[in-house]
C-alpha cells in the first residue's frame, strides 16, 4: 500500500508540475502578444512602465551586482592561481578567468541576484494585488492584467538582465587583474592584453543569452506565482518564497543544460 501511495504522489506531483509548466508557457505567449499586437490594437504596453520596470531592476541593482562580480573575479583569481601553481603555471590563470567569467559566473550571479532581488518582489506586488482583487478591479474597468503588469516586466528584464551582465564581465574580470597583479605580479596592461586575445565574441555572447534566458524564467516565474496567491498576507509571502526558490532552481538547471550542449 506504501508504495501504491507513494506512486499516486508522485503522479499527482508529476501533473502539477506539467501544468504548471504550460500555465507559464501561456503566460509568456500572452505577454509576447501584448508586446507585439498590442500596438496595433490600440492597447500597447505602457513605456513608462517598462522604464520604471528597467531603473527598478536594472540601474539600482548596478552597485551590488558590481560588487558581487568584483569578489567572484577575485575568487577565480585566488583559486586560479592556487590550482596553477601544482604545475608552475600561475601565468596561465588569465585564460581561466577570462572563460569563466564570461561563459558562465557573471551571468549566474546576476540571474541570482535579480531573481532574490526583483523576482521576489514582483511575486509579492501580483500576490498583494490578487489578495485585495484588485486584479479583479483591473479586469472589470477593462485593463488586461497580462498586459499591464508581466508585459512591462518581461520586456524590461529581457533588457537589463543581459545589460548587467556585461557590467559584470568587467567587474569580474578586474577583480581578477587586481589580485593576479598583487600575487603574480601580472600587470593590468598584460592581464588586459591576454584577456583581450583569449576571448571571442561568442564567450561573452553565450553570457548575454543565458541572461537572456534568465530573464524571461524569473519574470515569468515571478508574476505566474503571485497571480496563483491566495489565503492573505501568508499566502502572499508562501508565493514570495516559491518563487525565490523556484527561479533560482530553474536558473541553475537552465544553465547546466547551457553550458553541457555550448562546450561539446
Amino acid at each position: 500500500m506504501r508504495g501504491v501511495y507513494g506512486l499516486e504522489r508522485l503522479g499527482r506531483a508529476t501533473v502539477r508540475a506539467v501544468e504548471e509548466i504550460g500555465y507559464l508557457g501561456a503566460l509568456l505567449i500572452e505577454s509576447l502578444f501584448w508586446l507585439i499586437v498590442g500596438p496595433f490594437r490600440r492597447q500597447p504596453v505602457r513605456i513608462a512602465a517598462v522604464f520604471q520596470q528597467m531603473t527598478q531592476i536594472g540601474v539600482n541593482a548596478v552597485p551590488i551586482a558590481l560588487v558581487l562580480a568584483f569578489g567572484v573575479g577575485v575568487m577565480l583569481a585566488i583559486q586560479g592561481i592556487h590550482t596553477m601553481k601544482t604545475f608552475g603555471a600561475e601565468s596561465k590563470v588569465v585564460i581561466g578567468i577570462a572563460l569563466s567569467v564570461t561563459r558562465e559566473f557573471s551571468s549566474l550571479i546576476v540571474g541570482i541576484l535579480v531573481a532574490g532581488r526583483s523576482g521576489s518582489a514582483m511575486a509579492a506586488r501580483i500576490g498583494t494585488m490578487v489578495v485585495n482583487q484588485e486584479i479583479d478591479a483591473l479586469r472589470v474597468i477593462g485593463i488586461n492584467p497580462i498586459r499591464y503588469l508581466v508585459a512591462p516586466s518581461l520586456l524590461a528584464l529581457s533588457i537589463v538582465l543581459p545589460a548587467l551582465t556585461v557590467l559584470a564581465d568587467f567587474a569580474a574580470l578586474f577583480g581578477g587583474a587586481v589580485y593576479t597583479s598583487m600575487d603574480v605580479g601580472i600587470s593590468l596592461a598584460a592581464y588586459a592584453q591576454d584577456t583581450v586575445e583569449v576571448l571571442k565574441v561568442n564567450d561573452v555572447m553565450q553570457g548575454v543569452n543565458k541572461a537572456f534566458v534568465f530573464a524571461i524564467l524569473i519574470a515569468l516565474i515571478g508574476a505566474g506565482n503571485g497571480f496563483v496567491a491566495t489565503g492573505g498576507a501568508e499566502g502572499v509571502g508562501r508565493v514570495t518564497t516559491r518563487s525565490v526558490v523556484m527561479s533560482i532552481s530553474a536558473i541553475v538547471m537552465a544553465d547546466m543544460m547551457f553550458t553541457f550542449f555550448l562546450t561539446r
